[in-house]
């Protein structure tokens, strides 16, 4: 019960989820896992990701568990950064998750991997995000600009970015 207890700290904090990598580090096997999994403690949601069946469900439970299916450096993208915050009233399909590197895995259809190099990248709510700023701009051409200088009122209103950051965006978004 000990190891379980282990698994259950890591993924209180994580949403949830808890990865093999995870379980790796606290010298948990993949086969306990499975054997959780079995007796109904943990669900199997992709390659190496588990989720705790007895968690209490949040809004950010999609995009922790996005990124952690795609696994390694990966990171919250564009559109899903701005749904995330409740930016510029997008609902993105797909969340995009962000990798540097090349994804073979079989991911759920509502998760879309994209392969991008250098991004400023940060940690909202505990989950690795492009930086809102960077998000905005991204979006450029994909969302109407009313809609993204609203949401760089809204993200300076609510501290996602600085004064300097704001007024870069209502420069380059006019």
């Amino acid at each position: 019960m000990k190891h379980f207890d282990e698994i259950y700290e890591v993924a209180a904090d994580n949403y949830g989820i808890v990865t093999t990598a995870q379980a790796r580090v606290l010298g948990i096997s993949k086969s306990e896992l499975n054997r959780w999994v079995d007796i109904g403690r943990l669900e199997r949601r992709g390659r190496g990701v588990y989720k705790l069946v007895m968690h209490t469900p949040t809004e950010l439970d999609p995009y922790a568990e996005a990124v952690a299916l795609v696994g390694g450096d990966s990171f919250l993208l564009g559109e899903t950064v701005l749904a995330m915050h409740g930016l510029a009233f997008v609902n993105p399909r797909k969340l995009s998750i962000g990798t540097p590197k090349r994804v073979r895995k079989i991911l759920p259809p509502w998760v879309e991997a994209v392969t991008v190099a250098d991004k400023d990248t940060t940690h909202y709510e505990g989950i690795p995000s492009q930086t809102v700023t960077e998000a905005i701009l991204d979006c450029r051409g994909r969302v109407m600009t009313e809609r993204l200088r609203n949401a760089a009122d809204a993200a300076r209103q609510s501290g996602l970015i600085t004064k300097s950051e704001h007024q870069r965006l209502k420069e380059e978004l006019t």
